[in-house]
């Protein structure tokens, strides 16, 4: 008994040292995201007004604001967010229900791993050897054409894992009803997947919305409003990039504005998205 009493103990001690070393590392997470948010939130309020969504960027020591970078980030973003839906949701079903275990399927996961963690500024000097410097100009639809390219195999991948974990019931059941293989993965499979497709499409906005590196080799910048995809086009977060590593503070206050304008927008789209295609409930 003193054997066994002995080692419960041993156990319960180390128990409670890994469950507050978790505690100890989340609490450090939270702390730093709540420092980070509170920097975010203090610093970019002070530079919010109206002159923020009616004037467009401007040199030092003159009024301006964001609006023809925050006009270029939704275009580049919708783009390139078009662009990643078709191509990942339709590579992560072929992967999922056509490719199996064959070689070829696994040489084109193994390839979608690697972009998924490729840097996203190689991203952008490959897309500007394709698209920027044989047309001899920088432009939005480049820049849409590299988001899209880092969005794809975030897509890709999330909808691959979640028809991986639909039921064989419900393959069988539209099997069984003489329906084709595609017409029940449009509309019964992609349906019960609605969820997990949606939270890949967020997971990859959230990752564009706010890369600089690909855009400065592709649309590089525009001081200037612009709807012109296939000219050089702002976007927010390389107008960030530049005002903040300025010396002038109404620059800086901008940099910040910008910077709080992306968090909410990321977090708006999210909580849209949400409220629009709730889980469905399991009983």
């Amino acid at each position: 008994m003193a054997v066994s009493a002995a080692r419960v103990a041993s156990r319960r001690l180390a128990n409670g040292a890994f469950v507050a070393f978790c505690v100890a590392v989340t609490a450090v997470a939270l702390t730093a995201l709540a420092l980070i948010l509170y920097s975010l939130v203090t610093q970019g309020v002070a530079g919010l007004n109206l002159d923020i969504l009616t004037k467009s960027t401007p040199a030092a020591g003159t009024p301006g604001g964001l609006i023809n970078a925050i006009v270029g980030s939704v275009m580049m973003s919708l783009l390139g967010m078009a662009i990643a839906l078709v191509v990942g949701i339709l590579a992560g079903t072929w992967l999922a229900e056509y490719a199996g275990s064959s070689r070829y399927g696994a040489v084109v996961r193994f390839l979608n791993d690697v972009l998924l963690s490729a840097p996203s500024i190689l991203v952008g000097l490959f897309v500007y050897e394709v698209l920027v410097a044989p047309f001899k100009g920088f432009s939005g639809f480049a820049g849409g054409v590299a988001l899209a390219l880092l969005a794809a195999p975030v897509i890709t991948r999330t909808t691959e894992d979640v028809l991986h974990i639909q039921p064989t019931s419900l393959r069988e059941s539209g099997a069984a009803l003489g329906s084709p293989a595609q017409h029940v993965i449009r509309a019964i499979l992609w349906r019960a997947a609605s969820g997990g497709i949606l939270t890949g499409g967020l997971l990859a906005f959230a990752r564009i919305s706010g890369e600089t590196a690909p855009l400065l080799f592709t649309s590089l910048n525009n001081q200037f409003f612009s709807w012109n995809m296939f000219a050089p086009m702002a976007s927010l977060p390389v107008v960030i990039f530049q005002d903040a590593l300025t010396p002038y503070p109404d620059l800086n206050r901008l940099a910040w504005a910008g910077a709080l304008i992306i968090a909410a927008s990321v977090l708006g789209v999210t909580i849209v998205a949400r409220l629009l295609s709730p889980e469905p409930r399991r009983s």
